[in-house]
């Protein structure tokens, strides 16, 4: 009797326990999470790569006095040419814009030769490193250059496009958060048909979302982890997209076990011991793939590693404590209208996936080479992806210093109007000068700000900005200029591309070792493992190829992100083996229990399809998110893993995976024991009985 009062009171008090200390952790929490925003740094050098040119340049000119520069051009402009009034009234507001802050030299007007263009480049050391101070000058100084009487003014620039596309990184925390909440909300309540149970899990994952930005902030405190608005987003949208995906598996799983089982607590447990491994192991996974980027040099490749482990444990500890325990508390009444009874059977449907599966068991071999053609076709797209993109293309609608940019292209074709950055030692001054002015391609060189050995020196190009005939510039006088660094804008955008490539190739194979050996640990095989990485690999092709399809001549996008292949990758390996995870978990579970292999495949796919369809639609949709964002690097990642996603989920684990186990039978355990066929039992001759 004491034993069966105990078994009472651990039921009762555990999930009120684990709700409470749930509560204390988000209090504990709270002060940090608001701080995150504050710690969020959008800056180049937040970008950059870290052993780059241009990272050093960066660095060197926080020392100078006054801090970084903040540059701007403000750009004057009439179609039928300037006036003699538009001129007066450009060169009014430039002396107000001197008189009122504190500008490095004095501002020089440079007109074009067609006569309809006045550009006024100006810099100013007086925000320092301090990006509200920056945004705040920038706004001013368009507050002052002032347009009237069809006279165009816009401000561009290095700090212009700076304070545009912080504004927009900015804006993207409240609507990224309430449109992947609303997207998750809606994909719920069509899964699980109630009106109180989608609730619990997106609760869960907002306490999740809070509980990692806690976290977040405390890894920049402790360990200086960079925090940028990319990074930021993107952790939010795996909270909720992991989350809810190890949510479905728990929950159906649950709904399973209180058929079976006559107390929630029970079941709760049951479906815990039944589906925590696979929730563990992929959860596993998806970090391992995620902690890979710290071997990139990219600072934001970099930081985006850790911000998303941070956000995928937060998810699981949520959904593997937090939501259990309320679904208990709650019982078998939150499923209401479909209450899943004590001892009832849920009624017999012919499922879509059993009819899948039975397609890709009569014709495996089939099916197999069917669908390694057409992944293989759609990855052709990839040749069609345009080239890298600009700094003046990666918004989808057009700020302002976008407009100045693309005016002064037209304005300026004979000539550079960005500067690229030199940085020298002070005592190798002169000799850096005449290097630098017999350099090809170079327009102007001029001496700036001197302090700590190193002297800055502006270099205008005679090419426009990030054209081939630039680059080759920024490229001969990194030839050139030995001990010196070279970095601006369009270096920057040279080291961006670089690096990305050079992280490639080494965080690719990291990643792909580091998931096959959680795979081959958790699976027992070899051969499967095998089969689940080609698969996410071939995923990750195709996917990329239909953005190459799309990107140029549907969206109208001038280029490619140079990171869009890197974490495209990461996120679709790491994310794609989850549901690889569930599959094969389950197929070995029915082997061990004495199923063919054949068989224990199509009744994998049968009982966990539904659950990886849901999931993989939810995870796809949270992504898809992103396309909605202003900024076409988050375009581009969004669509590309949303796309991966769906291919992941309704053709390669539903007919290429299970064909190929189908048709390997025992094979795809190998070489595990459940490769071995099972030994018949040993026959014992009978002995005659004694007389």
């Amino acid at each position: 009797m004491g034993a069966v009062r105990k078994a009472v009171l651990r039921r009762r008090a555990v999930p009120w326990l684990v709700l409470g200390l749930w509560i204390a952790v988000l209090a504990l929490a709270s002060p940090f999470a608001s701080k995150l925003a504050d710690v969020q740094r959008d800056r180049a050098i937040d970008y950059l790569p870290a052993s780059a040119d241009s990272t050093q340049v960066a660095k060197i000119q926080d020392r100078l006095p006054g801090g970084e520069a903040t540059e701007m051009v403000v750009v004057y402009h009439r179609d039928g040419g300037l006036t003699a009034a538009d001129k007066a009234t450009a060169a009014e507001q430039i002396d107000r814009i001197a008189s009122a802050h504190k500008l490095t030299g004095e501002p020089q007007g440079i007109p074009s030769r067609d006569g309809t263009t006045l550009m006024y480049p100006v810099a100013s050391t007086e925000p320092g490193q301090d990006e509200e101070a920056r945004d705040e000058l920038v706004n001013a100084v368009r507050d002052m250059a002032k347009g009237e009487d069809g006279l165009g003014v816009d401000v561009g620039g290095e700090g212009a496009l700076a304070t545009d596309a912080s504004e927009v990184y900015n804006s993207l925390d409240g609507p990224l958060l309430y449109t992947t909440a609303g997207v998750v909300a809606l994909l719920l309540i069509l899964i699980y048909r109630s009106p109180f149970l989608w609730l619990v899990p997106l609760a869960v994952a907002g306490v999740a979302d809070y509980l990692s930005m806690g976290v977040a902030y405390g890894l920049n405190q402790g360990f200086g982890t960079s925090v940028s608005g990319q990074s930021s987003g993107i952790m939010t949208i795996l909270v909720f997209g992991a989350g809810t995906d190890y949510a479905l598996l728990l929950v159906s799983r649950y709904r399973e076990e209180l058929r079976r089982v006559e107390r929630p607590y029970d079941a709760m447990v049951a479906a815990l011991k039944g589906c925590g491994p696979a929730v563990l192991a992929s959860s596993g996974t998806v970090a391992a793939g995620l902690l890979c980027l710290l071997a990139a040099d990219l600072n934001s490749s970099r930081g985006m590693g850790p911000l998303g482990t941070v956000g995928v444990l937060c998810a699981l500890a949520a959904m593997l404590t937090l939501l259990p325990a309320i679904l208990v508390l709650l019982g078998r009444r939150v499923f209401w209208p479909l209450v899943p009874r004590y001892g009832s059977t849920p009624k017999a449907r012919r499922s879509l996936f059993t009819a899948m599966g039975s397609s890709a068991g009569r014709r495996p071999l089939t099916v197999l080479a069917g669908g390694a053609v057409l992944l293989g076709a759609l990855a052709l797209g990839v040749l069609n992806l345009p080239g890298s993109l600009k700094q003046e293309d990666s918004f989808t609608s057009k700020p302002d210093a976008v407009a100045a940019m693309e005016t002064l292209a037209k304005a300026y074709p004979e000539r550079g109007t960005q500067p690229i950055s030199v940085i020298t030692p002070q005592d190798r001054l002169a000799e850096t000068l005449t290097s630098i002015r017999g350099t090809r391609g170079v327009d102007s060189a001029q001496k700036g700000r001197t302090a700590e050995g190193w002297t800055e020196i502006s270099v205008l190009a005679a090419a426009p900005p990030q054209s081939a005939g630039e680059t080759a510039t920024i490229e001969a006088l990194r030839d050139k200029l030995h001990g010196s660094y070279v970095g601006g804008p369009s270096a920057e955008q040279i080291d961006l591309k670089d690096t990305n490539a050079r992280d490639r190739l080494v965080v690719v194979p990291i990643v792909l070792l580091s998931v096959l050996l959680i795979l081959v640990a958790l699976l027992r095989s070899l051969v499967a493992p095998l089969i689940l990485v080609a698969a996410v690999v071939a995923v990750w092709g195709a996917a990329l190829g239909i953005g190459g399809l799309v990107f140029g001549p549907l969206f109208g996008f001038e280029g490619t992100d140079p990171g869009l292949g890197l974490l495209s990758f990461v996120f679709l390996v790491a994310l794609g083996v989850d549901y690889g995870i569930f599959l094969m978990h389950r197929m070995r579970e029915e082997c061990l229990n004495g199923a063919e292999p054949a068989t224990a495949a199509l009744t994998a796919l049968r009982t966990t399809g539904g659950v990886i369809a849901s999931a993989g639609l939810v995870l796809a949709a949270t992504f898809a998110v992103l396309t909605n964002m202003p900024l076409v690097p988050l375009v581009e990642l969004g669509f590309v893993i949303a796309v991966g996603v769906l291919l992941d989920t309704f053709l390669v684990r539903t007919y290429l995976v299970t064909s190929a186990s189908v048709a390997l039978r025992r094979k795809v355990w190998w070489p595990g024991g459940l490769s071995r066929a099972p030994q018949p039992p040993v026959r014992r001759e009978r002995q005659p009985e004694p007389v």
